[in-house]
């Protein structure tokens, strides 16, 4: 009697588990076929507005400035997001000699020139966290002394060129106004609400929700080895692209990074400091571009799509070398603090596009004067020492975001 009752009981359970196994390849099947459909081209080559974006953005400041009061640091203002810097360091930044003439634009117009910079990595967190927390990791990049007249028109940028990345190939929201319904939940304290914001399952972003668990990553080895991508579209010259920097290990003489304690709070920093600092080997990438091919599903207005590399490859455009050096000091931190990254930091050539750059330029400025009037803050040299070359060594730092 209770043999049959447990060979009864082993059938149902298999006929229930095939019968899950069936119904979720259905639902893949179909969520597949939803996404093959949705997500076909061809997509404008242009920029397209929503209406309502203006008032959008104007929440979306005074959201942002709730978070940075709610994560201050005792009395000291910090970014609204990757507030934790790993360290800021020199690079050169050296356009390729036998860049195809399309690409040849803007800061990448003379093949062959090197440009001075400031690269600063990061931990894409509001608050500054163990390094061993999953978070995203950031890049930013400031070319320094480039010619030519700047989107924005701050004299303290006149010079600037920045690249803006992180180490994700896609963003958990779309456009403007998911970023705000998404962003507002997170300054409420209501995570759960940023993807789930009613009971009605048709406003569910489950796709982003994993895209975001994705973003949330464990750490690298070290901040100089992994991919960073600037996830929206930006000109270049008349072309639509996104662009990325890859570790280019190749580039640069043979070097293995020690062991490092992962239990450290900031071991990432102290990789850094490990091969910059005490084994003075230097560490390598490449600046990469993708065009857009508008005859596929390659949108400028929905930073959640990827754009396919088998469509459309990323070509390299210019080879980054971090010299090695001393960086981690007191000066050169509070310098790295004050340092101000902005894609709007830019040529006309390299114009940032779609709506989610064009929420950064409002909100990066507004945050940033934000900064600026709570810490009472007084700008500070570039550090003493550190090797600027051509560039001016007492370029001021401003505020970031």
């Amino acid at each position: 009697m209770l043999k049959r009752f447990w060979l009864w009981l082993g059938r149902l359970l298999g006929k229930l588990l095939l019968t899950l196994i069936v119904l979720g390849l259905i639902g893949w099947g179909i969520g597949e076929g939803y996404y093959a459909w949705k997500f076909s081209g061809p997509v404008s080559t242009q920029e397209e507005i929503a209406a309502d974006e203006a008032a959008l953005t104007r929440l979306i400041i005074e959201d942002a400035v709730r978070i940075v009061e709610q994560h201050r640091d005792n009395t000291r203002v910090l970014r609204d997001a990757h507030a934790k810097a790993h360290g800021c360091v020199r690079a050169e930044v050296q356009v390729l000699d036998d860049l195809d003439e399309s690409l040849r634009q803007g800061v990448f117009a003379e093949p062959g020139h090197t440009w001075q910079a400031w690269m600063r990595l990061s931990n894409g967190n509001a608050y500054p966290q163990f390094d061993r927390a999953r978070d995203a990791r950031g890049m930013a990049i400031k070319l320094l002394d480039v010619p030519g007249e700047k989107l924005m028109k701050n004299p303290l940028h006149a010079g600037d060129q920045d690249f803006v990345m992180f180490n994700n190939t896609a963003f958990f929201v779309r456009d403007v106004a998911e970023y705000r319904s998404n962003f507002a939940a997170q300054a409420d304290g209501k995570k759960v609400l940023a993807f789930f914001p009613s009971w009605d399952p048709r406003t569910w972003e489950i796709r982003h929700l994993f895209i975001a668990l994705k973003t949330l990553a464990p750490a690298p080895e070290t901040p100089v080895a992994t991919t960073y991508n600037s996830i929206a579209p930006f000109k270049l010259g008349s072309l639509n692209i996104k662009y990325r920097v890859v570790p280019a290990p190749q580039n640069c003489p043979p070097y293995e990074l020690p062991e490092q304690n992962t239990d450290l709070p900031n071991f990432l920093r102290n990789a850094l400091y490990q091969q910059l600092s005490l084994d003075r080997a230097p560490a390598c990438f490449e600046l990469q571009v993708q065009k857009q091919n508008a005859q596929y599903y390659m949108p400028i207005e929905d930073t959640s799509v990827e754009w396919s590399e088998k469509i459309s490859p990323f070509e390299s455009v210019a080879r980054i070398t971090v010299p090695a050096k001393d960086f981690d000091s007191r000066e050169q931190n509070l310098f790295c603090d004050n340092l101000s990254f902005n894609p709007w930091h830019a040529l006309a050539e390299h114009r940032p596009i779609g709506g989610i750059n064009r929420l950064r330029k409002s909100v990066y400025e507004a945050v940033s004067a934000y900064r600026h009037q709570r810490n009472a803050h007084v700008v500070a040299p570039a550090p003493a020492g550190v090797g600027l070359g051509p560039v001016t060594s007492n370029r001021t730092a401003e505020l970031s975001d």
